[in-house]
């Protein structure tokens, strides 16, 4: 039930932010070439949307935060693996957990630093240049985003521990056979013999 709302809470999250960027970038440039409209000027002149640009670049800078956990869940994330299925199915388990557990390490270590900084970084007054939020907020991303990623690797692991399935986009290469089987912690396949 937990993992559901997380992960339907993730998509909204996303798709909201993605979305509102897009929503405000589009508005700004109406705003900015409307304004050179003689008979708009009067109207748009005093409308400010300086503040824009800067908001959609932390709403970007969000949505992709959340959107790599995202990524790690989905396997979508880009992967060199050629090296990897040339293994044999036991080294092949072993290489492929061994990844999932140090990007579980990596973005766990990058979430506690975040953290840490977000921590320091409250206790001062610094705020941004033009929404003057307080910059905390804005790097709040850093230890929520890569906490979050750090948990889908922990959840592909475990997964891939259990049944020797990772998530994979469907996406195939014409001319390349899908060379990822599922592997289980016996050794055994369920799709490719080896």
């Amino acid at each position: 039930m937990f993992l559901r709302i997380l992960d339907r809470l993730e998509e909204i999250v996303i798709s909201c932010l993605i979305g509102g960027a897009t929503l405000l970038i589009f508005v700004a440039v109406l705003h900015r070439y409307g304004s050179t409209v003689p008979f708009l000027f009067p109207y748009l002149h005093d409308i400010d949307l300086t503040w824009a640009q800067e908001l959609c670049i932390y709403m970007f800078v969000w949505m992709a935060k959340f959107g790599a956990a995202y990524g790690v869940r989905q396997g979508v994330h880009v992967g060199v693996d050629v090296l990897v299925n040339r293994l044999g199915i036991d080294h092949r388990y072993k290489v492929i957990l061994f990844g999932l557990l140090a990007g579980a390490v990596f973005t766990g270590v990058i979430a506690s630093l975040g953290a840490a900084f977000v921590w320091d970084l409250s206790e001062t007054d610094s705020r941004s240049n033009d929404l003057e939020a307080p910059k905390w907020i804005v790097y709040l991303a850093i230890p929520l985003g890569s906490g979050l990623m750090c948990f889908r690797f922990l959840q592909v692991a475990w997964v891939f521990w259990r049944t020797g399935e990772v998530p994979h986009a469907s996406h195939q290469v014409e001319g390349i056979d899908d060379p990822s089987p599922a592997l289980h912690p016996q050794g055994a396949t369920t799709g490719i013999q080896a």
